[in-house]
């Protein structure tokens, strides 16, 4: 995770990718309050793509940190910085670069969409308890999925359940959920492989 307007974002980068082997940067523009169209995020997303097999991980749409919530701590995000469309021309001018748009946008599902339509280098992530389905009346996970399978493409789906470390761990309420929207859309196993696995193998072989 990388702030792009900080002095020393591009030689972090440059650290993380060449000597720590790591293989994603992840920008929160609304946590941290920049836009996508500030010249320093080109220059990150630059040395992704001179490193083939790096992927910029974007985060859109509704932001929470559930541990600054229950300790009352304010989050000052700006939700005006999460917006996909914002992704687009970044992801037209670097073709060769996977971006990742998690949690189907968060609450910009119709944007994420769009984008990942207009860009076969954008994949979306299905990650979270994506309860921004609230803001969408009548939409449910299985009709997330059939939409975006429509629209994107089974190879440009990415399971994922925000798991993270200790105490949490395993999101095993996430997968099931996902797991039971797909049965109840009468997803084929063909495309659950892609989806939870092959997919991720593709974009980041071992």
């Amino acid at each position: 995770m990388i702030d792009p307007t900080a002095a020393d974002a591009p030689s972090r980068t440059e650290q993380a990718l060449h000597r720590l082997g790591l293989r994603a940067i992840c920008l929160f523009p609304a946590m941290q309050r920049y836009s996508l169209h500030d010249a320093r995020v080109k220059e990150i997303v630059q040395l992704a793509a001179a490193r083939p097999g790096t992927a910029v991980f974007v985060h859109c749409g509704a932001l929470s940190v559930g541990v600054r919530k229950k300790l009352g701590l304010p989050s000052r995000f700006d939700v005006r910085y999460g917006n996909p469309l914002d992704l687009h021309a970044l992801a037209a001018e670097y073709a060769g670069v996977p971006f990742i748009i998690p949690h189907f946008g968060a609450g910009l599902f119709r944007e994420a969409l769009l984008v990942a339509d207009l860009s076969a280098n954008v994949y979306l992530d299905t990650s979270s308890t994506n309860r921004w389905m609230a803001y969408h009346h009548g939409l449910t996970l299985p009709t997330v999925f059939k939409q975006a399978l429509e629209v994107v493409g089974a190879d440009r789906l990415l399971f994922g359940t925000d798991s993270s470390f200790f105490p949490r761990g395993w999101n095993r309420a996430v997968y099931d959920a996902q797991v039971s929207a797909l049965d109840t859309a009468g997803i084929d196993e063909g495309v659950r492989h892609q989806i939870f696995t092959s997919n991720f193998d593709r974009l980041f072989p071992a």
